[in-house]
């Protein structure tokens, strides 16, 4: 069984030892760690990669937060394995729902095996389509937008999510949240090739440097920004020269996104890819590296 430990807190010595040592132990093998020392905000992080075998799972949990307690660390244990059939997703947006719309449409027309088990926004523009779809619909932003991280993470530990979707979610996540859930369980959607066109207005940055293709990208959110490549999947559309701005962006919108958001969840959901050392990777190259 593959299993994902995080561990989250205060930065002092001997923090990595108890975890690892327990871990292998137990006879895990270890597939990947990674350790973050944010010496600015006397901050330790770490995600550990092991497989163990499954009935040991509930005992890892609990000695985990044992440790945690000891350490003064948020330790979380999670698999991808818990629910395959229908693992459950977060669905986070704030203004733009075609995205959100066309993947809860085709999660209910069978297309996609997961579980929207909530919506996240920090705008309340979305709310219609949560009720539409009859997906538990929670606020975290004020009447400026800020979202209450901690209240996200919050909601996230409480839903047993699997895996945190940004369907055009328009706030960056603190690293605390990206640490968190480390080990590719947030998927977002970008709305432009990556790595070309970053940023938040893609489509202008595009067409004033007179692309003619134009296209998303859905890749996994990891804490350390350009830490290496990350994409599950893009989608690509072209126009003809003189083409209005306003029309590229309304294929993007309309069309584009939603296809590259649906096809990125659902190689992740249906265990085709993984993030492994910060690079995508097909999932039978992990089995074969780990075997």
């Amino acid at each position: 069984m593959q299993i994902i430990i995080t561990a989250l807190g205060p930065d002092h010595c001997g923090l990595a030892d108890p975890i690892i040592h327990y871990v292998t132990g137990q006879g895990a093998n270890i597939a990947e760690i990674q350790m973050y020392d944010r010496d600015e905000a006397s901050q330790f992080a770490m995600m550990l990669r092991i497989h163990l075998e499954a009935s040991q799972y509930e005992s890892l949990s609990k000695t985990m937060a044992e440790i945690g307690k000891l350490k003064g660390l948020i330790i979380r244990v999670w698999s991808p394995e818990l629910r395959t059939e229908r693992p459950r997703l977060a669905i986070c947006v704030t203004h733009r729902s075609e995205p959100a719309r066309v993947l809860l449409q085709n999660i209910r027309d069978g297309n996609i095996s997961a579980d929207p088990a909530m919506m996240i926004s920090n705008r309340n523009t979305c709310h219609d389509l949560a009720e539409t779809f009859d997906v538990p619909w929670h606020l975290i932003g004020d009447e400026q937008g800020c979202a209450d991280d901690e209240r996200m993470t919050a909601l996230l530990d409480a839903g047993n999510i699997d895996y945190i979707v940004l369907a055009r979610y328009m706030r960056i996540l603190p690293p605390e949240l990206c640490w968190t859930f480390a080990g590719g369980r947030i998927i977002n959607l970008h709305h432009g090739l990556l790595p070309g066109f970053p940023g938040l207005r893609p489509y202008h940055t595009a067409y004033s440097s007179n692309m003619l293709t134009y296209g998303a990208t859905c890749h996994f959110i990891v804490p350390e920004l350009d830490a290496g490549n990350q994409i599950i999947y893009q989608s690509t559309f072209e126009v003809s020269p003189g083409t209005k701005l306003g029309e590229v962006i309304h294929i993007g919108e309309q069309e584009n996104e939603p296809r590259c958001l649906l096809e990125g969840v659902r190689r992740v959901v249906s265990g085709e890819v993984q993030l492994h050392f910060h690079r995508v990777v097909a999932v039978e190259e992990v089995q074969n590296t780990s075997s």
